[in-house]
């Protein structure tokens, strides 16, 4: 079996660890569009032509537009924050405030790949004003993931990365088209409920809204799969899918990271 490739960000609900059962289902087609590509563990260890990675988050585009083009020479200066003196709580909150208040488009990549590894749990949030304001975590060392940055830029060369609405992107894709969908998943209870993602509300009406993309879709001769929590609201909302497929992945359920137990999920496969 292919050594599977780690996504260089870390990422709440990425999907590293299910990439082989993901592809399992994944139809054959000349190009895979991901409208929520996030960490892009599955755009990395899939094997089609070309690509379209699409995430509404502007950073995480931004960071990756960047790796795509400038290759080594953009690795080498984000490694030059990964430094000692800068894992530390007082450089930590500065660079913070850098990221939120600077215009360089290279200096802020760099930055959202320094505070994704050294922030709490790897998270990604944002305030209500677009601020990131994930806290420090407690890491002796954060890891640099070289020879993962290099092993992305080297497979982007056959990807375009866009910053749309899901819609828009799902809505742009062609007859023999592959669209893989790994939404901000449906919350498990309402006290678990994580819905905003960059000043994005990612509500019941776009998880409705999403399903009725795919069948509309599947009728143009597109084929979808999407993930999502196996919960009797989604087994509702994909009940027209040509098939449902389930696995149980270990998750946490409390924001700290501390607790974990088995979750099931399902695939809607269009």
């Amino acid at each position: 079996m292919t050594e599977r490739i780690r996504p260089f960000l870390k990422w709440a609900g990425g999907k590293f660890k299910l990439c082989d059962w993901i592809n399992q289902y994944l139809p054959p087609g000349p190009r895979l569009i991901e409208p929520f590509v996030g960490a892009a563990a599955v755009f990395l260890n899939s094997s089609f032509d070309h690509y379209v990675l699409n995430d509404c988050n502007p950073d995480l585009i931004n960071l990756y537009r960047l790796l795509q083009r400038e290759g080594i020479s953009f690795i080498d200066y984000c490694q030059s924050f990964f430094i000692p003196k800068n894992n530390t709580s007082k450089r930590y909150y500065k660079l913070r405030q850098q990221f939120n208040e600077t215009h360089d488009t290279y200096e802020k990549a760099a930055l959202f790949l320094y505070l994704n590894r050294h922030g709490f749990n790897g998270l990604c949030r944002y305030n209500s004003s677009g601020g990131f304001n994930v806290p420090m975590g407690k890491y002796l060392k954060p890891y640099f993931p070289y020879s993962e940055m290099l092993a992305f830029h080297q497979k982007a060369q056959r990807a375009v990365f866009t910053c749309v609405d899901f819609s828009k992107t799902m809505r742009e894709a062609e007859k023999h088209d592959v669209i893989y969908c790994d939404p901000p998943y449906y919350p498990l209870s309402d006290s678990a409920s994580f819905t905003r993602y960059h000043r994005y509300d990612f509500s019941h009406e776009k998880q409705v809204l999403l399903a009725q993309l795919c069948k509309e879709l599947q009728q143009q001769g597109i084929r979808t799969v999407v993930s999502n929590h196996a919960i009797p609201p989604t087994r509702k909302l994909y009940k027209n899918a040509n098939k449902l497929v389930f696995c149980e992945v270990m998750r946490s359920i409390s924001a700290n990271g501390s607790q974990r137990t088995l979750v099931k999920e399902l695939l809607a496969l269009y």
